[in-house]
């Protein structure tokens, strides 16, 4: 294994800049670019103790003078000897450390692959490595606290629960077989029927909590649908808190989509503001409205705007119809500062919940995220335990769908061989989860999501 180096806190100017440093050269590396004021090398100093001194050039100039500290093998982030030079964080300082280490025989770091030699060297199963990433993309406090709750291994400890039990029963049965001369107990499929029961329950309840993870981690895809002049910008103004989409009395502004993040109602909200549905008129407006439906298309939730103060029109009629479609639909009858000529139970009662909103008046949009805190509840998990990855979902639902075999062919008086079979697949499922099987694709591919220095 050859050592590698990247900078790990980006490119942009900051207070602070680290490069990092692991594989079975790095102290020697660090020896030779960095030296301590005491006088003394290095790799002499303890582990994980911060050390002032010179970052120096080939010909022995200062680049800084910072902080360095080192971690030996096996007790380092990557399991391997580690370095991180701490230093001031001008990107010309940062890169001129990275060519000093590499003239020392360092390698530019692949992306992730410094979690990836975690990975490799037992230091986190993959479960733990997928959820660094996810710290690093979290959006929301609640992201960043489940994604530290997986990093903690709170996935791993409930599946392995479920592994080790399978491993056991696996244990009994080949005992039993293997050895009938001695005083074991029998192996009765029965007296696992509430262990099964058991491990089923606790996979599918993880299984369950994907949907809700997906949008933790992803946002959810909605989208502000209406007819030219409802108030969509204005809407979607209000809710940003700042004027995102330009707002004119002239019908037709929005002529493209514009899409936002916001926290709402404990919900991050991918949202789209779009052109008004409506027969175009020219090659632009006919644009827009395609993109309106591309948009519509993708989302998860619609928020169809209707002018209260005016009377239903025929294209409120062909919002109706769009948003009909969606998996969930709130109606939000705007303008609620005027005059009313539009109540919102005159709207259809599919319409998951229908509001008076004013975007002049942000108090009444409280409404809006006490609705979207109902319709979108995270499950009542520990932090970790809520799933946000496909990967990991997927995984699950397979050996939930063999452990559901397994107890189906216990019921039906099946043989013990049939039912080891599916818990065999159980445990496969299990192992591709947290990394115990894992193919070297679908690991390249995982830890291709990650930032260089990571």
């Amino acid at each position: 294994m050859d050592t590698i180096a990247a900078i790990a806190t980006g490119s942009a100017v900051s207070a602070i800049g680290i490069v990092r440093v692991s594989g079975p050269e790095t102290l020697k590396i660090i020896d030779a670019a960095f030296f301590p004021s005491d006088g003394r090398p290095m790799s002499a100093h303890a582990d994980r103790k911060l050390v002032y001194g010179e970052l120096r050039s080939a010909a022995g100039e200062p680049l800084d003078y910072c902080l360095c500290t080192v971690s030996r093998a096996p007790r380092s982030y990557t399991g391997e000897d580690t370095a991180e030079l701490q230093c001031h964080g001008s990107p010309v300082v940062l890169a001129e450390a990275l060519r000093r280490l590499f003239a020392l025989g360092a390698r530019q770091a692949l992306a992730g692959e410094f979690t990836k030699r975690a990975f490799l060297n037992g230091r986190m199963d993959l479960c733990q490595a997928e959820a660094v990433v996810d710290i690093i993309d979290a959006e929301t406090p609640l992201a960043a606290a489940n994604a530290a709750g997986q990093l903690a291994g709170a996935v791993t400890r409930r599946t392995d629960a479920v592994y080790d039990f399978l491993t056991d029963m696996a244990a009994h049965f080949a005992a039993v077989l293997d050895y009938p001369d001695e005083d074991l107990e029998p192996f009765e499929l029965e007296s696992y029927s509430a262990l099964l029961d058991g491990a089923i329950a606790s996979l599918a309840a993880l299984e369950a909590s994907f949907s809700a993870g997906r949008v933790l981690r992803e946002g959810l895809p909605a989208v502000l649908l209406g007819r030219p002049n409802a108030g969509k910008s204005s809407l979607m103004n209000a809710l940003l808190g700042w004027e995102r989409a330009i707002v004119t009395d002239i019908p037709g502004t929005t002529r493209d989509t514009l899409e936002e993040k916001l926290l709402l109602g404990g919900v991050l909200l991918r949202l789209t503001d779009t052109a008004g549905l409506r027969e175009a008129e020219g090659v632009v407006e006919r644009l827009g409205v395609e993109r309106t439906r591309a948009a519509l298309a993708s989302a998860e939730l619609v928020l169809a705007v209707f002018d209260g103060s005016e009377p239903l029109r025929a294209e409120d009629m062909e919002v109706i119809e769009a948003a009909r479609g969606a998996k969930k639909a709130i109606a939000l009858v705007n303008k609620g500062d005027l005059e009313q000529r539009l109540s919102p139970e005159e709207l259809p009662d599919f319409f998951a919940r229908r509001l008076s909103v004013s975007a002049r008046e942000p108090a009444t949009l409280a409404a809006l995220a006490g609705a979207l805190r109902e319709l979108y509840p995270l499950p009542d998990a520990p932090a970790g335990e809520i799933l946000t990855n496909a990967r990991q979902a997927e995984a699950v639902r397979r050996a939930l769908d063999s452990l559901r075999a397994a107890r189906a062919a216990v019921a039906d008086g099946a043989p013990p061989d049939a039912v080891l079979t599916e818990a065999e697949e159980a445990q496969r499922a299990l192992g591709e989860l947290n990394g115990r099987s894992v193919s070297d694709d679908v690991t390249e591919r995982i830890f291709s999501r990650f930032c260089v220095g990571k």
